[in-house]
C-alpha cells in the first residue's frame, strides 16, 4: 500500500510543475547536475523530466520503508533522483516557484 501511495502522490505532484525547457548548450553528456537557472520556460507542451532515465518509457522507482523517513525529489533536478538534494531552493529562487520535495515517513510503534 505504501508503494502505491508514494507512486500516486509522487505523479500527482508532478501534474502542477510548469513545463521547462533546456538551452542545447547544455547538453552536454559531461554535465552531472542541471540547476533550474539553466532553464528556460516553454510555451505550450513540454517535458518536465529532461535527464532522468530518458531511455524508459516511463520513470518509476519504488522503495520499502520499514522505518524512518525518506524525503523525495518533486522538481525532476536532483542529482541523487529520485531522492531529494535540495536543487528545489535554486530553482525556486531562480524562477519564483514554490517547489518542495515529498517526505515520507514511517509512523512509530506505539
Amino acid at each position: 500500500m505504501m508503494k502505491y501511495l508514494i507512486a500516486v502522490l509522487s505523479l500527482a505532484n508532478a501534474a502542477a510543475f510548469a513545463p521547462v525547457s533546456m538551452p542545447s548548450s547544455s547538453l552536454s553528456s559531461s554535465t552531472s547536475s542541471l540547476f533550474a537557472a539553466e532553464y528556460e520556460p516553454m510555451e505550450g507542451e513540454g517535458k518536465l523530466n529532461l535527464k532522468i532515465d530518458l531511455e524508459s518509457e516511463k520513470v518509476v522507482n519504488m522503495e520499502e520503508l520499514e522505518k524512518g523517513k525518506k524525503v523525495y525529489c518533486r522538481c525532476w533536478l536532483s542529482g541523487t533522483f529520485p531522492l531529494c538534494d535540495g536543487t528545489h531552493a535554486k530553482h525556486n529562487a531562480a524562477v519564483g516557484d514554490n517547489v518542495g520535495p515529498l517526505i515520507v515517513s514511517v509512523k512509530k510503534e506505539e
